[in-house]
Formats: C-alpha cells, structure tokens, sequence
C-alpha cells in the first residue's frame, strides 16, 4: 500500500497523504502552520527540502510513489 505520492510542478512539489499513518506524519513531522500550506493536509513542499522529507518518510517506513 501506497501512503503518500510526490508531484513535481517545477519550482514545488506537492505530498500527498493518503493513509491515515501519512496524515499522522505529515501532521508530526511537519504540520499546518509549517510555511505556506493552502492545500492541507497536502503539503508544498519547496524542492530544497524534498529529499530530506521523502527520507524521513522512509525511515519511518512509510511509503511513497
């Protein structure tokens, strides 16, 4: 099962949580007042911090497509 997937848009990236594990981390890891975040619980992420996130989200054995 799949819990997250990443869209590349060029300058962002969006995360989009789809179990309730994902949304569990999104909301610890990185959280709704964490910069600009109008889509909730999809996150936008910029492309500095997309390899950090993605390898946390690993770590944690969760997975991404």
């Amino acid at each position: 099962m799949v819990d997250f997937a990443i869209e590349n848009h060029g300058s962002i990236f969006l995360l989009k949580p789809y179990t309730k594990a994902a949304k569990a981390w999104v909301n610890e890891n990185i959280g709704q007042d964490n910069g600009y975040q109008p889509m909730w619980p999809t996150v936008v992420l910029e492309v500095r911090y997309v390899d950090n996130v993605l390898q946390g989200i690993a770590n944690d054995g969760l997975a991404v497509r």
